[in-house]
């Protein structure tokens, strides 16, 4: 399993997981590696950082440290559609890496870390640009389905259009 972070200006830390996910994990994964991604990506202090509704990310001692360290959570409706963008570079990642054929988990991982490093801030720009117009329309429909879905796979097939034209 792999944690990682975007902004609209590219990509952020790549951390693999060994074993399950726990919270105490995740704690240590942001420790490691937020505040480091945040600098990176030159975001300042005005930055909001969005999971999705996995029980580790709310218990008691991972709202602790957010609180601590003053990390703003995007609100997010329990039982809402997964529309974070993030899930599109893992399709993207996914993508790539299978394309390599990796034998074994290392090389597997290496591509990982390969592949990622080498996803094109423009592709995060265009996944950031619309999600303003997502977040509103789940909100509004109280986390039922939207049109909005249909919307980001446009984005995604023009994305994947603007990619090869580069190429």
């Amino acid at each position: 399993m792999l944690w990682g972070c975007f902004a609209a200006g590219g990509i952020g830390a790549l951390h693999k997981i060994d074993g399950i996910m726990r919270e105490e994990h995740f704690v240590d994964i942001l420790k490691q590696h937020l505040k480091i991604s945040v600098r990176k990506l030159k975001l300042g202090r005005k930055w909001v950082f969005q999971m999705d509704n996995d029980p580790k990310h709310t218990p008691k001692l991972m709202e602790k440290w957010l609180k601590d360290n003053k990390v703003k959570v995007l609100e997010w409706p329990s039982q809402s559609p997964d529309l974070n963008p993030i899930e599109y570079l893992w399709v993207e990642l996914k993508k790539r890496a299978r394309a390599k054929r990796p034998t074994n988990l290392t090389y597997l991982h290496q591509l990982c870390q390969e592949e990622w490093a080498k996803i094109h801030p423009t592709y995060c720009g265009k996944l950031v640009e619309g999600y303003p117009k997502c977040l509103t329309q789940v909100k509004q429909f109280i986390g039922n389905a939207t049109k909005y879905e249909l919307s980001i796979c446009k984005l995604l097939t023009h994305l994947k259009c603007d990619e090869r034209n580069k190429s």
